[in-house]
């Protein structure tokens, strides 16, 4: 499974243990743009990104190939959605593995990408 930047973050921020079977489940990975856009905030504060660098260090990390670049390419001439989250969504298509996101309306109409959200399996 192919956990996106917003689980990332809700998981190592006080509170955000319940994720743990997603983020600790030994197949979890992350496309290394996650890695940009879970560090890449000014305000974050030295904890979260000390707890984030330790749950990429159990990841796999799917770096930006070729074969992603173009998944990448295709899913942005679909319906509308950002670079980023293109990448992310090329990069669990390329890998056949199941985007873990809060955000599902982000990857909405990206053909053929499998979205599991955990935050709505918690409110079942």
């Amino acid at each position: 499974m192919l956990l996106d930047t917003n689980i990332v973050i809700y998981a190592c921020r006080p509170g955000g243990e319940w994720l743990a079977p997603w983020t600790e489940h030994p197949q979890a990975c992350i496309a290394s743009v996650t890695k940009i856009e879970a560090l890449g905030f000014a305000s974050i504060k030295p904890a979260e990104e000390h707890a984030i660098n330790e749950l990429f260090g159990t990841c796999i990390v799917h770096t930006l190939d070729e074969a992603v670049i173009v998944r990448s390419v295709l899913v942005r001439r679909g319906p509308k959605i950002g670079t980023l989250d293109a990448i992310i969504a090329a990069t669990a298509l390329e890998h056949d593995v199941v985007l873990v996101t809060h955000n599902v309306d982000d990857f909405k109409g990206v053909r053929g990408l499998r979205v599991l959200n955990p935050f709505e399996e918690k409110s079942r």
